[in-house]
């Protein structure tokens, strides 16, 4: 072989040698773009062997201070949160609202009765109802919800499964603080406040959890965009407070389950 060839053997060599990580490292990233992961799910603790239990969504209170807090977009959200809940099914708001007006409720409801009034008109199983008790979507923004769920007798409060699975007692969330006037007409199977402030490292951090697997990774913002954009935040908002309050259904109904069964005389 001549000196050329040699050279021009060496030449090709190192290119071949520059060319080869550069075509992997492409694909790498190629791949890293393309990974997904799945979202946190929310799981009831109800018995679905009958199919899912129902939910009608009423439209929040406002008691934030501000006018700026839309009731019908948080209670969408609200709505499309508990939509998301693996054994439950959830009616649009406007059904809610319709059976409202038909009943002489516009104003709210006042007392148990009047939520079971609702749930027995649309065939629900339980009402939802709701308050905004703190609303600034200004960066840091912050959003405060509270809830309450109405089950119509005869129903959700026979619902736990037989057997409660204590691993899913575990899939609870972090509570970040309550509203100390939270208060709701009648008695409510269960009741959840939480405030949601985005100084919060806390909150920043379940910002975060609820982002993998809805945001990408690899965009400038990452899961900060749900910090950047009220809408998003009020999603993550009305998701994390379901979440709380499902976390109570399994509480109530674990602790139904192991009160003794009476017998019949």
């Amino acid at each position: 072989m001549t000196s050329a060839q040699t050279m021009l053997a060496s030449v090709l060599l190192a290119a071949l040698l520059v060319i080869v990580p550069i075509t992997m490292g492409g694909c790498a990233m190629s791949q890293d773009r393309d990974e997904m992961f799945p979202p946190g799910v929310i799981v009831s603790p109800y018995d679905t062997s009958g199919g899912n239990v129902l939910w009608a969504v009423i439209p929040p209170i406002n008691e934030s201070g501000t006018s700026l807090a839309d009731v019908l977009v948080i209670g969408d959200a609200i709505v499309a949160a508990a939509q998301g809940i693996r054994g439950v099914r959830c009616l649009p708001i406007n059904r809610s609202l319709e059976a409202m007006r038909s009943l002489g409720l516009e104003n709210g409801i006042q007392s148990s009765a009047d939520a079971h009034e609702i749930a027995e008109y649309l065939g629900a199983d339980a009402v939802l109802a709701g308050s905004i008790t703190a609303y600034d979507p200004y960066n840091p923004p912050m959003l405060g919800l509270a809830l309450a769920l109405y089950a119509r007798p005869g129903t959700m409060a026979n619902a736990s499964q037989t057997r409660l699975d204590p691993r899913a007692l575990t899939m609870s969330f972090t509570d970040f603080g309550t509203f100390d006037g939270l208060s709701f007409a009648g008695k409510p199977v269960s009741v959840v406040s939480e405030h949601l402030d985005a100084r919060d490292h806390g909150v920043l951090m379940a910002v975060k959890g609820y982002a993998d697997g809805r945001s990408d990774r690899k965009s400038a913002l990452a899961w900060r965009v749900y910090t950047a954009s009220m809408e998003l935040y009020t999603q993550f908002a009305a998701h994390h407070t379901v979440g709380r309050l499902i976390d109570e259904e399994w509480l109530r109904l674990s602790r139904q389950a192991r009160q003794p069964r009476r017998s019949n005389p």
